[in-house]
């Protein structure tokens, strides 16, 4: 192997070895401020059609996550009032692993030049950009919604508005074990050529 394909292997080392941690993996301790600032300037450098920087953050951390735990599993028994305790003690914990969680919310609003589903995409980029950020600085995250991404009251208690969306709760901390692999697709046996008729 040359001395530049070496170089490349290397640069491609952190996508290659990319994988989510369960957020029920992750403990203490999770970036402090000036590490999540460094991870968030890596996570905004994505493609954006137009310059709209169409997404903003919000951190939930500490005793944040506790009150919002609550707050889900009261919206969970009122989602469905037969809901088992156990389904009640997930939501309520959904939030509690992590250290820290980095909302990313989409920015929906009319545009007359840039399509919603794009300025969606640049979004779901910033969230896999936290991912890889988050792992290059010896961190272990995932990306997760479920359905308190998509609740009207959760929405309105994280200060969703109505024109924008969740495009995902990232939770980062310390993997408490090594972080699980799984079988990749094959890329090969993903592409095809287009020809001309």
């Amino acid at each position: 192997m040359t001395r530049l394909a070496n170089h490349q292997q290397q640069r491609l080392q952190l996508l290659d070895s990319r994988r989510s941690v369960p957020s029920r993996l992750l403990g203490g301790p999770g970036p402090n401020r000036d590490e999540i600032l460094q991870i968030l300037q890596s996570a905004v450098r994505v493609p954006d059609h137009g310059k709209r920087v169409p997404f903003r953050f919000l951190r939930i951390e500490g005793d944040a996550r506790h009150t919002l735990g609550d707050i889900l599993a009261r919206r969970s028994r009122e989602r469905d009032p037969a809901a088992s305790d156990s389904v009640v003690e997930k939501d309520r914990l959904r939030f509690s692993f992590a250290p820290v969680i980095i909302t990313v919310i989409a920015r929906q609003g009319p545009d007359e030049k840039i399509p919603a589903q794009e300025r969606l995409l640049t979004a779901g980029c910033v969230c896999f950009a936290l991912l890889q950020a988050a792992q290059a600085m010896d961190f272990g995250a995932q990306w997760l919604t479920g359905w308190a991404a998509y609740d009207p009251a959760i929405r309105a208690t994280l200060g969703v508005a109505d024109d924008e969306v969740v495009a995902g709760f990232i939770h980062i901390g310390t993997p408490q074990v090594e972080a699980p692999e799984r079988e990749r697709p094959d890329a090969a046996a993903l592409l095809t050529d287009w020809t001309p008729a």
